[in-house]
């Protein structure tokens, strides 16, 4: 066994992906409390994953689905609400994935439909997109130099890889009040949207700051049957400790809904009270130089070399950019209505990567809540194809993206004739990097001596696909001899057809000459 120096590198390898639909179906009896259902007018609600599990082939997910409904009341004018939480156990097949990997899971609610059993009883069905990452955390030795090489010819490669350095996750808890109009007494909430925007990260020594906002939109019945709306931001700040690391490193964090309570605040009126678990999840990477051996070679000894495939992440970068909508929509039947709230629904429908460009179409869909009156809702739907590009990316059609969309600003101007001016920002925040593979030499042994030829001059024909390294070493020579020999100036531009002269090496009484012609 040759004797060798190796250089540690941790590897954050993507195992596996997967997205998926799941649908989450319960029925609900209405309160006592509550009047009878007509039919239904909208629904929201808010998806927490409280545990999940990565098991050998499949992932493992619990959670809850907060609902909100609003209805229509059979007998009554105006609208009234429901709350309840649908839970869910969910184990989903994810190929590769082993038990103690780690997985990042996005959840987000893809549609909600409620159908009217009776009047006492409804059906909920949600359909749930579930995006899983699984990681594999593995620690990799690179073989960058062999000890006592005498005569040992070797063939390096510099490569600018992402190194994991560490790792690590806290809860965050977020509380607040959320006041509403000092006239309204609430009765009821309606409607409830929550976003985690304004995602940011600080690096210091061997901590991690993790900061956010979450955005949230209540819409509300109050007791003399109004319906109003309130929104608030709730900070979100945490810490994560992970030793070793500095403000030059780079990092990837995850937000988790886990738990959200909102509820009217008992002890203070025209108030509402939230309160949120989130799970806060961090890998810091290093960019770190490799030097090690591709291939190598005696001219007078058989080794073999033992390879292993490995794949890590290399050139990872992170690039914002705000997407400006400004486009014109018409609604029809909207004249005396009063616009209460818009949700905006981005979704990514197409990815293309051409030379430095990445490509994306996207649509946003929109779901316009109107209110006639005081308390009748009416609901308008209208979607708005754009498109996003990023430029100037190095390799961009080799990259891996991971690109998440943050509604920042919303405006809308309602014109004569149902026309609606849209004036929406959307935040790109794109997460690139490409895989480098690398074929490694894991051990050197040695097998004997190479086969003695019986002549001493060699003259060659350079073939297409021949290098000066590949010839050296099957003819047991060396990459400088054929240089010098040959008066070649660049090692690296040989032709298919040219001559070369190849130096041969002899073996003497155990000593290596080298024969010239």
């Amino acid at each position: 066994m040759i004797n060798t120096v190796k250089e540690n590198l941790c590897l954050n390898r993507i195992i596996s992906e997967k997205k998926e639909i799941i649908f989450v179906q319960e029925d609900m009896i209405v309160p006592d409390s509550k009047p009878d259902i007509l039919n239904t007018i909208g629904t929201s609600g808010v998806v927490s994953i409280y545990k999940k599990e990565v098991q050998d082939g499949k992932v493992r997910i619990d959670g809850n689905v907060n609902s909100y409904i609003m209805y229509m009341p059979d007998g009554e004018e105006g609208v009234r609400g429901l709350n309840t939480s649908l839970d869910f156990s969910e184990i989903i097949e994810v190929a590769n994935c082993m038990a103690g990997m780690n997985a990042n899971i996005k959840a987000k609610i893809k549609s909600m439909e409620c159908k009217v059993i009776n009047g006492r009883k409804i059906g909920i069905k949600v359909a749930l997109e579930i995006e899983i990452k699984v990681y594999s955390k593995e620690d990799i030795d690179i073989v960058n130099d062999v000890l006592e090489n005498d005569g040992i010819q070797m063939l390096k490669e510099d490569i600018t890889v992402n190194s994991l350095v560490g790792e690590g996750e806290n809860k965050i808890y977020a509380k607040d009040t959320i006041q509403i109009d000092s006239i309204d007494l609430l009765a009821e909430i309606l409607k409830v949207n929550v976003d985690i925007i304004n995602q940011d990260v600080k690096l210091s020594y061997n901590k991690v700051l993790a900061k956010a906002e979450a955005n949230i939109k209540l819409m509300y019945l109050t007791e003399d049957n109004r319906i109003n709306q309130v929104s608030s931001k709730i900070p979100i700040v945490g810490f994560i400790d992970i030793p070793n690391i500095s403000e030059n490193n780079l990092s990837d964090v995850n937000y988790e809904i886990r738990n959200i309570v909102i509820k009217p605040n008992s002890q203070e009126e025209h108030s509402v009270y939230i309160e949120m678990e989130i799970g806060v999840f961090c890998n810091v990477y290093e960019e770190k130089q490799i030097n090690f051996i591709q291939d190598l070679y005696h001219p007078d000894i058989n080794l073999v070399l033992n390879r292993k495939q490995v794949s890590t992440m290399s050139g990872k970068q992170n690039v914002k950019n705000t997407k400006q909508i400004r486009e014109k929509i018409n609604l029809k039947d909207i004249e005396g209505m009063t616009l209460l709230d818009v949700e905006i629904m981005p979704e990514i429908i197409k990815e293309d990567k051409i030379y430095s460009k990445i490509m994306y179409e996207i649509e946003l869909s929109f779901k316009f809540l109107f209110v006639r009156g005081n308390s009748q809702i009416e609901i308008r739907e209208a979607k708005i194809p754009t498109d996003y590009v990023i430029d100037n990316i190095e390799n961009g059609e080799t990259m891996k993206v991971d690109t998440r969309i943050e509604i920042q600003n919303q405006d809308f101007i309602i014109q004569d004739g149902g026309d609606i001016t849209c004036n929406v920002d959307m935040l790109m925040d794109s997460d690139l990097y490409k895989m480098a593979n690398m074929n490694l030499i894991d051990t050197i042994e040695e097998n004997g001596e190479r086969e003695e030829q019986d002549y001493s001059l060699i003259i060659y024909i350079v073939k297409k696909g021949d290098t000066i390294w590949k010839i050296a070493k099957q003819f047991g020579s060396t990459v400088d001899d054929i240089v010098r020999t040959n008066g070649i100036e660049d090692e690296n531009l040989i032709m298919p057809g040219q001559k070369l002269y190849i130096p041969k090496y002899v073996r003497t009484l155990g000593t290596v000459h080298f024969i010239r012609d």
